[in-house]
């Protein structure tokens, strides 16, 4: 009898052992005692800036392991050196995330120099805004309405090519006729701000959110004109600003002015490496939806000044494949433009 029941015995400790394993299974991996690294395509002070670090705040509490999000700045490129990076040399492992330019994702398409990574291979994580973007000018400017654009030069910072800043007025310049004069070599938006007020340009195109929430009393105290926006649709805000696709004046500029401004339905897009694990993958965006939904980032955001309006990683993918089934004789013309 005593046999047997040694014999029973050891099943039923691989039984025990095995359910005590489960749960711990089922939990899929852990950040424990690890540091996240969100990588920030963008110097210090723009509005990319500002979104990395207040997702750096908060998504930690919704990673499994709650581990420390540090958040690093890595410019250069119109954020393409962090986009490479987190391409080609991040681990894959769940540690490194990071935001990149909205328009960064056309940059391969249209040949942009120094874009080697592929956005339809690149993990989208989610976007926790959309965004408008409006081209503005200082009131001591000749060009007070988008008409004057047409008839007089206006010069304007931007923070490099693969950035909105860069890519819109270089590619209406050369679609529209108008006369934006491009000053380079702008770490981020606040650079461009504070050359706006020390005279040395005399615009930006930028998104809205960022306007608002660096000087938020340019545009309601009219220190700066909104000549046009651009996005998705018109936004209710700006009602008396013209939209940037009704400037078109026929079918083809209008087709390639909406791909032009496709990256405004990316908003302000995280990412991490590509052919990550599912369960990395699923991590990462479940801890960023939750992100979105969490009350002390919610205060956070509204504190800095920012328009929450989020959208998943599974729409950003979907979205990135739909630009990227552009005919191409628009992406050609639109790389062109914007060389």
């Amino acid at each position: 009898m005593f046999k047997h029941a040694k014999q029973i015995a050891i099943p039923l400790a691989l039984v025990a052992a095995l359910a005590l394993a489960a749960p711990a299974a089922a939990q899929g991996p852990s950040l424990a005692g690890k540091n996240v690294n969100l990588l920030i395509g963008f110097g210090p002070g723009g509005g990319y800036d500002a979104w990395g670090r207040v997702v750096a705040r908060h998504i930690g509490r919704h990673l499994p392991g709650n581990p420390n999000v540090v958040p690093q700045n890595m410019p250069g490129g119109g954020s393409f050196n962090a986009a490479n990076h987190i391409y080609t040399i991040a681990p894959k492992d769940g540690t490194v995330l990071g935001i990149i330019a909205r328009d960064a994702a056309l940059g391969p398409l249209t040949g942009a120099a120094g874009a080697r990574f592929d956005p339809l291979k690149i993990t989208w994580v989610g976007t926790p805004t959309m965004e408008t973007n409006v081209c503005i000018a200082t009131d001591r400017a000749k060009v007070k309405t988008v008409k004057d654009l047409y008839e007089n030069e206006l010069i304007i910072g931007n923070t490099g090519v693969g950035t909105g800043t860069y890519s819109y007025p270089k590619a209406l310049n050369g679609m529209l006729g108008t006369k934006f004069k491009l000053i380079s070599g702008f770490p981020s938006s606040t650079d461009v701000f504070l050359a706006m007020e020390r005279g040395e340009v005399d615009g930006i195109c930028e998104s809205l959110d960022s306007v608002i929430g660096k000087r938020p009393d340019w545009i309601a105290t009219k220190k700066v004109n909104v000549l046009f926006q651009g996005g998705a649709a018109p936004n209710p805000e700006l009602k008396d600003v013209p939209f940037v696709v009704d400037l078109a004046r026929n079918a083809e500029q209008k087709q390639a002015i909406e791909f032009l401004y496709a990256g405004q339905g990316i908003g302000r897009p995280f990412v991490a490496p590509p052919a990550l694990p599912a369960d990395r993958l699923k991590m990462l965006r479940d801890a960023f939806n939750a992100t979105m939904k969490d009350t002390d980032f919610i205060a956070d955001v509204k504190k800095q000044k920012l328009d929450l309006e989020p959208e998943d990683g599974e729409h950003l993918a979907a979205l990135i494949r739909k630009i990227y089934a552009t005919p191409k004789p628009i992406v050609d013309k639109i790389g062109e433009l914007i060389k």
